[in-house]
């Protein structure tokens, strides 16, 4: 990658090379020229190079890499130089016509109108030759103000300023500047645009021309630019002079052009006066001997630079290109047969369950615990007392249930938008709701439900009635649940598709797909829902044939409303009962058998009272094991224990029926939601896509046509690759 350099026809002239612009003497392309100084007869080579600094064809489209097109065979004879690059020049702004045209043709027949004005294209030519310096620079075209009418395009002088900036900006770019000074240095562009892209001035040589044409009294102005007192630059402003139009017109020599030029600056004011320390500054020579210098140096400084910036730009290329999707398959068929199977293990393997926080089954957990949570919440609040004595009365906290209640871990709770529950909610008192249940209206219902039953007897009605009114409240949690999984699994089969299908094609396979999955989705959803209907309508009768489990709930349901009872409707005794509970274990203790009293101490035994004489009489009648609660089975029996055997029968069958219903429902869901949908997906993908039908291949080949958007940016971005791999190339081979 060789610096540029902006230079103009003094250079040229220096390598001995002469050839004139079209009429209006502005370039209309980029004039690019390798310059060689070898010790043999001069060789020119022209060609047209379709590049620059934004390749593109002949129809303004950016092309991958520059490519010399040779122009006309190698030229032995300099005269001939003049003639090949006109027409060089004609033939790139007419890129629609053949070459031979213009190569061939009379110069005058191709005078006429080009088709372009302006081009980003170059004309290139690489000199060697024993007499001139070691160069390579791009002479572009000058700026333009305006635009006359059939001469050029209203977007030309956007263009042709664009053109430059594309190459000054650059830092391992010479800026040679070049003014005329026959013109105010005020009205001269070039150096507006060179300050601002090189503002220090590091980068940039200035160049005086036309000397010759200084106004009288003005030489003063310029000549401080060869002191480089007004716009300092780092390496200095040079003058030159170049033959004028009417020398070029006499054929004059190189080194005729070279002596003129040499007396003049010797023998012409202010230019012969100047210190001897600013001579340097003057002629063509010492402008290409410098220009010699400080590309040297800038190639040794910038080579390092430029080999990091290629390999940073190739790392970025390559990882932008893998960011997009595959190009367009070989094969679709296939390919789409591999993308289908691959969702297909991959869905599989997300339903099954995987180890991340984020899987399926780790986001429908939550759901289950609420749900299992909104299940146990509709218990039956059964109050064992008459609704007008249960102002001051709570229940206490169901002791037996504390090992059977599933811990809620807090980042389930937060995750899914769960109340702040207790782990076990009826580990803790219950404060009597609005929808509990009073022992006297279960009395009254049991009583208004007998028919034709004996006296004592109560029918099963009503255990039923209270049965069916918690099952009808399962319905809402249980459909809400399905809703909350049928959400989950919408948006992992999505990502799953995406993952899958995204980069495939323009988009419209993975749009297929998940119209297929919802479809199908759908469907599981109706299956798991007609299940769950199915299952909570066997709910609507009682049965179980866990008796032992039903009997033991029943059992400690019983014992703990009639306990509960007991401390309202019989407070005292039940105060004589915590308070003989409460005291240490003595001597009158009938469970406690004293330590041999010595023979000589005193006889004093004080007479058990309350609960420890009723406890000691029943243990001399000879009945043991007895405890405290006992007392209550040898009172009065209790009017409302009917009631409480209702209340008991109802609690403990909803404690075996929530159980069965928290575990049968998730199990449904699971089955013909979560499993259901990858059950027979292959089957569905082929037969809906059509893939498998007799346009099988030809549906293929549509879903694999790639966006244009796609295609254009994969396109750019090989070529921007292919550029960079070929100039880190060349840069290998730069011997300095």
């Amino acid at each position: 990658m060789e610096p540029a350099i902006n230079i103009m026809a003094d250079v040229r002239a220096y390598c001995q090379v002469a050839y004139k612009r079209f009429s209006d003497n502005v370039p209309r392309a980029v004039d690019h020229e390798l310059v060689r100084g070898v010790e043999r007869d001069i060789l020119k080579t022209l060609c047209m190079k379709l590049g620059g600094s934004r390749p593109s064809n002949s129809k303004g489209q950016p092309l991958g890499q520059a490519r010399n097109e040779p122009f006309g065979p190698i030229i032995y004879d300099k005269a001939e130089v003049e003639d090949r690059v006109r027409r060089a020049q004609r033939a790139i702004l007419s890129p629609s016509k053949p070459r031979k045209q213009f190569l061939e043709g009379d110069i005058d027949d191709l005078s006429e109108k080009s088709e372009l004005s302006f081009s980003r294209n170059v004309v290139s030519l690489s000199i060697s030759g024993p007499e001139v310096a070691d160069l390579s620079f791009c002479d572009l075209p000058g700026l333009i103000a305006s635009v006359g009418t059939g001469n050029g395009a209203s977007t030309d002088i956007g263009l042709v300023e664009g053109l430059i900036k594309s190459y000054i900006t650059r830092p391992s770019c010479i800026i040679l500047l070049t003014v005329a000074c026959e013109t105010d240095f005020e009205n001269q562009g070039a150096y507006r645009l060179a300050k601002l892209h090189d503002p220090d001035g590091k980068r940039t040589i200035g160049v005086l021309t036309k000397p010759d044409r200084i106004p009288t009294g003005e030489e003063k102005g310029w000549i401080d630019f060869i002191r480089n007192e007004r716009e300092p630059l780092e390496n200095n402003w040079y003058c030159v002079k170049q033959p004028s139009s009417s020398d070029l017109k006499q054929n004059i020599t190189w080194h005729d052009a070279r002596q003129r030029e040499e007396e003049y600056f010797a023998g012409t004011s202010p230019w012969s006066e100047l210190d001897s320390i600013f001579h340097k500054y003057l002629r063509t020579r010492n402008l290409v001997d410098r220009l010699s210098s400080v590309l040297s140096d800038l190639i040794a400084k910038r080579l390092p630079e430029i080999q990091e910036e290629l390999e940073k730009s190739i790392l970025e290329t390559q990882k932008n290109l893998a960011a997009l999707p595959p190009p367009p398959s070989t094969d679709p068929f296939n390919d789409i047969a591999a993308l289908i199977y691959s969702f297909n293990a991959d869905l599989h393997r997300h339903v099954m369950g995987i180890p991340d926080r984020d899987g399926v089954l780790q986001t429908i957990r939550p759901g289950q615990q609420r749900f299992r949570e909104a299940i146990r919440e509709t218990a039956p609040k059964f109050v064992p007392v008459a609704r007008n004595s249960s102002s001051s009365f709570t229940l206490p906290r169901v002791t037996f249930l504390d090992n059977e209640e599933e811990f809620v871990f807090p980042s389930e709770e937060v995750g899914f938008g769960l109340s702040d529950y207790d782990s076990v909610v009826e580990s803790v008192p219950e404060t009597v709701p609005d929808l509990s249940i009073y022992v006297d209206e279960v009395y009254a219902r049991a009583h208004e439900a007998r028919t034709r039953e004996l006296p004592g007897f109560y029918p099963f009605v009503v255990q039923q009635t209270y049965i069916a009114g918690i099952v009808y409240k399962w319905r809402t949690p249980a459909l809400a649940y399905l809703e909350t999984v049928q959400g989950i699994m919408s948006t992992k089969t999505k990502q799953l598709v995406t993952l899958h299908f995204g980069k495939f094609g323009q988009g419209v396979l993975e749009q297929r797909v998940k119209a297929i999955i919802h479809s199908h989705l759908k469907d599981c959803f109706e299956r798991a829902e007609d299940r769950i209907k199915w299952l909570l309508e066997l709910e609507d009768i009682p049965f179980t044939l866990n008796h032992h489990y039903f009997s033991d709930y029943k059992e400690k349901f019983l014992a703990y409303y009639k306990s509960a009872r007991e401390e309202v409707i019989r407070k005292d005794i039940a105060e004589h009962i915590q308070a003989f509970e409460r005291q240490p274990l003595g001597s009158s203790s009938p469970y406690v058998v004293s330590a041999p009293r010595p023979p000589y101490s005193p006889a004093v035994e004080r007479e058990p009272t309350g609960i420890a004489k009723v406890l000691k009489g029943l243990v001399e009648m000879g009945i043991t094991g007895t405890k405290p609660g006992d007392v209550y089975k040898i009172l009065p029996p209790d009017a409302m224990a009917p009631a409480i055997n209702i209340m008991a029968d109802v609690r403990a069958y909803f404690q075996v029926a929530y159980k069965r219903v928290a575990d049968n429902i998730p199990l449904a869901v699971d089955q013909e939601l979560v499993r259901g949908i990858e059950r027979d997906i292959l089957k569905i993908l082929y037969g809906r896509l059509g893939i498998n039908g007799p346009d099988g291949h030809r549906i293929a080949k549509e879903l694999a046509m790639e966006s244009p958007q796609i295609a254009d940016k994969r396109q750019d971005l090989m070529n921007k690759l292919e550029r960079l791999r070929i100039a880190t190339q060349e840069l290998l081979e730069i011997r300095i």
